[in-house]
Protein backbone atom coordinates (compact mmCIF):
# COMPACT_ATOMS: atom_id res chain seq x y z
CA UNK A 1 0.00 0.00 0.00
CA UNK A 2 1.20 3.52 -0.77
CA UNK A 3 1.54 6.04 2.09
CA UNK A 4 -1.67 7.96 2.68
CA UNK A 5 -2.15 11.60 3.65
CA UNK A 6 -4.53 12.67 6.41
CA UNK A 7 -6.96 14.38 4.00
CA UNK A 8 -7.07 11.32 1.70
CA UNK A 9 -7.87 9.07 4.65
CA UNK A 10 -10.63 11.36 5.90
CA UNK A 11 -12.15 11.72 2.40
CA UNK A 12 -12.29 7.92 1.96
CA UNK A 13 -14.96 7.17 4.60
CA UNK A 14 -18.21 5.98 3.06
CA UNK A 15 -20.30 5.18 6.15
CA UNK A 16 -20.13 8.40 8.13
CA UNK A 17 -20.70 12.10 7.56
CA UNK A 18 -17.92 14.48 6.54
CA UNK A 19 -18.12 16.03 9.99
CA UNK A 20 -17.66 12.64 11.64
CA UNK A 21 -14.74 11.91 9.32
CA UNK A 22 -13.05 15.19 10.35
CA UNK A 23 -13.28 14.16 14.02
CA UNK A 24 -11.74 10.68 13.55
CA UNK A 25 -8.53 10.24 15.53
CA UNK A 26 -6.02 9.20 12.86
CA UNK A 27 -2.99 7.08 13.72
CA UNK A 28 -0.42 9.34 15.41
CA UNK A 29 2.69 8.43 13.44
CA UNK A 30 1.60 7.85 9.85
CA UNK A 31 5.21 8.40 8.75
CA UNK A 32 6.23 5.32 10.77
CA UNK A 33 3.54 2.99 9.40
CA UNK A 34 5.09 0.00 7.54
CA UNK A 35 3.22 0.83 4.33
CA UNK A 36 5.08 -1.75 2.22
CA UNK A 37 3.67 -4.51 4.45
CA UNK A 38 0.07 -3.27 4.43
CA UNK A 39 -2.80 -4.23 2.17
CA UNK A 40 -5.10 -1.90 4.11
CA UNK A 41 -4.70 0.60 6.92
CA UNK A 42 -6.52 -0.49 10.06
CA UNK A 43 -6.39 1.06 13.52
CA UNK A 44 -8.27 1.38 16.79
CA UNK A 45 -8.83 4.72 18.47
CA UNK A 46 -6.86 4.72 21.75
CA UNK A 47 -9.19 7.42 23.14
CA UNK A 48 -12.30 5.41 22.26
CA UNK A 49 -11.37 1.71 22.33
CA UNK A 50 -14.80 0.68 21.03
CA UNK A 51 -13.98 2.35 17.68
CA UNK A 52 -11.89 1.12 14.79
CA UNK A 53 -11.25 2.13 11.21
CA UNK A 54 -10.27 0.43 7.96
CA UNK A 55 -9.07 2.19 4.81
CA UNK A 56 -8.37 0.09 1.71
CA UNK A 57 -7.66 0.82 -1.91
CA UNK A 58 -10.10 -0.99 -4.17
CA UNK A 59 -10.62 -0.47 -7.88
CA UNK A 60 -8.22 2.48 -7.87
CA UNK A 61 -9.92 4.43 -5.09
CA UNK A 62 -9.81 4.52 -1.32
CA UNK A 63 -12.69 3.15 0.71
CA UNK A 64 -12.77 3.80 4.43
CA UNK A 65 -15.24 2.43 6.94
CA UNK A 66 -15.81 3.23 10.58
CA UNK A 67 -16.20 0.27 12.93
CA UNK A 68 -17.66 -0.10 16.39
CA UNK A 69 -17.67 -2.83 18.98
CA UNK A 70 -21.37 -3.62 19.54
CA UNK A 71 -22.44 -2.72 23.06
CA UNK A 72 -24.10 -5.15 25.45
CA UNK A 73 -25.90 -8.39 24.92
CA UNK A 74 -24.60 -11.83 24.07
CA UNK A 75 -23.85 -10.93 20.43
CA UNK A 76 -21.16 -8.43 21.52
CA UNK A 77 -19.00 -11.18 23.01
CA UNK A 78 -16.44 -12.78 20.72
CA UNK A 79 -17.60 -16.27 19.80
CA UNK A 80 -14.43 -17.16 17.98
CA UNK A 81 -10.70 -16.75 18.27
CA UNK A 82 -10.16 -16.54 14.51
CA UNK A 83 -10.21 -13.40 12.40
CA UNK A 84 -12.63 -13.67 9.49
CA UNK A 85 -10.38 -11.56 7.25
CA UNK A 86 -6.89 -13.07 7.61
CA UNK A 87 -7.85 -16.33 9.37
CA UNK A 88 -5.31 -15.73 12.13
CA UNK A 89 -6.12 -17.48 15.39
CA UNK A 90 -5.84 -15.39 18.56
CA UNK A 91 -6.35 -16.57 22.14
CA UNK A 92 -8.28 -14.51 24.66
CA UNK A 93 -9.31 -11.07 23.43
CA UNK A 94 -7.24 -10.97 20.23
CA UNK A 95 -10.40 -11.05 18.09
CA UNK A 96 -13.21 -8.49 18.29
CA UNK A 97 -16.65 -8.40 16.80
CA UNK A 98 -16.64 -5.12 14.87
CA UNK A 99 -19.69 -3.65 13.15
CA UNK A 100 -19.77 -1.12 10.33
CA UNK A 101 -22.82 1.01 9.70
CA UNK A 102 -24.15 0.37 6.19
CA UNK A 103 -24.00 3.14 3.60
CA UNK A 104 -27.06 5.28 2.86
CA UNK A 105 -30.59 4.91 4.15
CA UNK A 106 -29.94 1.45 5.61
CA UNK A 107 -27.12 2.84 7.76
CA UNK A 108 -29.23 5.81 8.88
CA UNK A 109 -31.85 3.27 10.01
CA UNK A 110 -29.20 1.57 12.15
CA UNK A 111 -28.36 -1.42 9.94
CA UNK A 112 -24.83 -2.73 10.29
CA UNK A 113 -22.53 -5.42 8.96
CA UNK A 114 -20.40 -7.24 11.51
CA UNK A 115 -17.31 -9.40 11.32
CA UNK A 116 -14.85 -10.94 13.73
CA UNK A 117 -11.51 -9.25 13.09
CA UNK A 118 -8.05 -9.06 14.64
CA UNK A 119 -8.60 -6.69 17.55
CA UNK A 120 -5.61 -4.57 16.50
CA UNK A 121 -6.64 -4.64 12.80
CA UNK A 122 -3.09 -5.68 11.84
CA UNK A 123 -4.19 -8.53 9.53
CA UNK A 124 -1.62 -7.66 6.86
CA UNK A 125 1.20 -8.07 9.37
CA UNK A 126 -0.13 -11.40 10.68
CA UNK A 127 -0.49 -12.82 7.16
CA UNK A 128 3.13 -11.91 6.41
CA UNK A 129 4.45 -13.26 9.73
CA UNK A 130 5.63 -9.74 10.74
CA UNK A 131 3.44 -9.96 13.83
CA UNK A 132 2.64 -13.12 15.78
CA UNK A 133 -0.44 -13.53 17.99
CA UNK A 134 0.34 -13.64 21.69
CA UNK A 135 0.22 -17.07 23.35
CA UNK A 136 -0.62 -18.77 20.09
CA UNK A 137 1.06 -20.63 17.32
CA UNK A 138 0.25 -20.06 13.68
CA UNK A 139 -1.55 -22.81 11.87
CA UNK A 140 0.65 -24.44 9.27
CA UNK A 141 -0.92 -23.74 5.90
CA UNK A 142 -0.05 -25.04 2.49
CA UNK A 143 -0.91 -21.70 0.90
CA UNK A 144 1.93 -19.38 -0.02
CA UNK A 145 2.15 -15.93 1.53
CA UNK A 146 0.81 -14.42 -1.71
CA UNK A 147 -2.17 -16.79 -1.65
CA UNK A 148 -2.90 -15.94 2.01
CA UNK A 149 -2.77 -12.23 1.14
CA UNK A 150 -5.12 -12.79 -1.80
CA UNK A 151 -7.55 -14.72 0.44
CA UNK A 152 -7.50 -11.91 3.02
CA UNK A 153 -8.20 -9.31 0.32
CA UNK A 154 -11.16 -11.32 -1.00
CA UNK A 155 -12.56 -11.50 2.55
CA UNK A 156 -12.00 -7.76 3.04
CA UNK A 157 -13.61 -6.97 -0.33
CA UNK A 158 -16.65 -9.08 0.64
CA UNK A 159 -17.00 -7.18 3.91
CA UNK A 160 -16.62 -3.76 2.24
CA UNK A 161 -19.14 -4.74 -0.46
CA UNK A 162 -21.71 -5.61 2.22
CA UNK A 163 -21.17 -2.21 3.88
CA UNK A 164 -21.49 -0.37 0.56
CA UNK A 165 -24.66 -2.23 -0.51
CA UNK A 166 -26.60 -0.32 2.10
Amino acid sequence: MQPLADNDIRASFVNCSKGEARRIALPRNLSEVPWEDLDFLGWRDPGAPDRGYVVAERDGRLTGVTLRVPQGGPRSMAKTTMCSLCLTSHPGSGVSLLAARRVGAAGREGNTVGAYMCADLACSLYVRGKRVPELSMRYKETLSEEERIARMLVNLDDFLAKVRRG
